[in-house]
């Protein structure tokens, strides 16, 4: 009777995890798509110049469609988001990151922003890609935002990440330090090579 127990069990098990990655495809393929249309509203932002500039020397791009207030898994803000890096032909298989905090200082009013991180520095991107990093001066790793001074901050490697931030009052509240980027395990479960991954990897290239 144990070992039936045992075989039911397994199956049931099985049968969950088949249940389970259509699932996740279907919210990577909408992460992905969201994350296309945050590059088109960058591409019409007027901060789009310095961030096309920026972009030709950067070592990836991680873009979270929509961070929004309460009930995340890190904290009280976050959201889901999309890391790809430099290759020799263009950019590489989309990834998937979750990003969270206890506040990222959204203000009054404003309930979510979309966000792009331009990675600048090596360091930045391995942390990310090792799993888990934490954001801020005192952890090592800086962002500052994309603005007329973000430019000579990263020429004199004061700036890891460049972040672009849509949102009425979204520049003047953000605050990123004590932030944690983290891969989300099970949506990198199956790679990313469908039609909205290709989309998006098309986008970027067309741009940078």
């Amino acid at each position: 009777m144990l070992k039936s127990f045992a075989k039911l069990a397994s199956a049931v098990a099985v049968a969950a995890a088949c249940l389970t990655l259509p699932a996740k495809a279907d919210d990577n393929t909408e992460l992905l798509r969201d994350a296309n249309r945050t590059v088109n509203h960058l591409r019409s932002d007027p901060a789009f110049g310095t961030a096309r500039t920026m972009l030709q020397g950067a070592e990836a791009i991680y873009i979270v469609p929509h961070l929004v207030k309460g009930g995340f898994i890190f904290g009280a803000e976050g959201g889901s988001g999309v890391l790809l890096h430099r290759t020799g032909h263009g950019w590489s298989t989309p990834r998937f990151y979750d990003m969270g905090s206890a506040s990222f200082g959204l203000q009054i009013g404003l309930e979510k922003a979309e966000l792009v991180f331009i990675i600048n520095s090596k360091r930045a991107l391995r942390g990310i890609e090792k799993g888990e990093v934490k954001l801020g001066a005192g952890a090592g790793i800086t962002v500052v935002t994309l603005s007329s001074a973000a430019e000579g901050a990263t020429t004199t490697h004061g700036g890891d990440m460049v972040v672009w931030a849509s949102g009425t009052g979204a520049y003047g509240g953000l605050t990123f330090n004590g932030s944690v980027i983290k891969q989300d395990k099970d949506a990198n479960e199956v790679p990313a090579t469908g039609p909205a991954a290709q989309a998006l990897r098309k986008n970027l290239a067309s741009i940078w």
